[in-house]
């Protein structure tokens, strides 16, 4: 997810949640969502402290109004940049987040999106010419897509139906959910409860010191040892992230990082234990869900007026997986969002 991302990649302050809108345990309600895109962006709209980072970012109402004037908006923010760009010192490097292409992927599918990007590379020639060779140029994304249509799946309603308590915050149309159990001895029943629902791939809770994966294909422990560094994927019944072949005791992160970066779940140990462990939000979900490619949860209203073309948030390869490149340095195969702000940053 883009704050959650971001916030990694360049060693910024954790978002309070997944998105926007999230659940506040100290409160116990949700708090942000739609409001956060009206008006200005004030300091309390403002997610995590890689903003303060941006030269360039689209103005908040932007992040909406792609889904209803798609072309008008990416056009505007493209040039927009340009503008902001020429008109900078140039004599220090300029960070700009140009977010309506995801918009734009997400709602009108990648042939729209090519058209931006021919746009986009257009702009980006022209600042060489007018900056010189010498000046480098490093473009990255912050998630991948799953390029295919998406149905919704209906978690809330399902808890319901079965009569558990809990916050399933709904926003944006993605592959993923975080779930706010009300009773916390209730977690297992849920996270197992959850993976048999059409549509999603695993979930994942804490157990102790622990990370349990629960799927239709069985049950795995995910156990970190931090004096070593080193990890253990324990097959309980079946096997949920299909990493039997891989090791079967303590191996350490890197081996294991040169072992799955190309794997259907990239890097799925460190990435899925870490985002129950990890200070990657402040109000860490009880629940995680990664649904399959092809399905989405989210705001039902936003997606009675969108067409979801793609989108992301799983634990799959079309969403892990972002692109990093330079004009002037090539960067390893793979990179840790953990990782990356030493090559983004000098």
């Amino acid at each position: 997810m883009t704050n959650v991302a971001l916030s990694a990649m360049l060693g910024a302050s954790p978002p309070a949640g997944y998105e926007s809108l999230y659940y506040d345990r100290a409160s116990g309600e949700m708090r942000g969502g739609v409001k956060k895109y009206i008006g200005r962006r004030t300091p309390d709209k403002i997610p995590s402290s890689y903003m303060d980072d941006l030269d360039y970012q689209e103005p908040l109402p932007f992040e909406f109004l792609i889904y209803v004037v798609p072309e008008k908006i990416w056009r505007a923010d493209m040039q927009r940049f340009r503008e902001r760009f020429k008109a900078a010192p140039q004599n220090r490097d300029y960070f700009a987040f140009l977010k309506a292409t995801d918009g734009l992927l997400h709602a009108q599918g990648p042939e729209r999106l090519g058209v931006a990007l021919e746009s986009l590379d257009k702009i980006l020639n022209e600042i060489r010419a007018f900056c010189g060779d010498e000046t480098e140029i490093v473009m990255f994304s912050d998630h991948g897509m799953n390029l295919e249509e998406n149905r919704r799946v209906s978690l809330a309603t399902m808890l319901q139906q079965r009569g558990f308590k809990a916050a399933v915050p709904a926003f944006g149309l993605c592959s993923y959910a975080a779930v706010y159990a009300h009773d916390d001895q209730l977690i297992p029943e849920i996270a197992r409860a959850l993976a048999e629902l059409t549509g999603v791939d695993f979930t994942v809770y804490k157990s102790d010191a622990h990370a349990v994966v629960e799927s239709d294909r069985g049950r795995a422990r995910i156990e970190y040892a931090p004096a070593t560094e080193s990890y253990r994927y324990v097959n309980v019944s079946g096997d949920p992230l299909d990493l039997n072949r891989f090791q079967n005791g303590f191996a350490t992160d890197a081996a294991w990082f040169e072992q799955t970066t190309g794997h259907r779940y990239p890097d799925a140990l460190a990435n899925i234990y870490k985002s129950l462990f990890a200070s990657r939000v402040k109000h860490t979900a009880d629940v995680l869900v990664s649904l399959k490619d092809g399905y989405y949860y989210g705001w039902s209203p936003f997606g009675r007026f969108v067409r979801l073309a793609a989108t992301h948030g799983n634990a799959m390869q079309s969403s892990s997986n972002a692109f990093l490149m330079s004009t002037h340095r090539q960067f390893p195969a793979f990179v840790r969002a953990d990782n990356a702000k030493a090559l983004l940053r000098d």
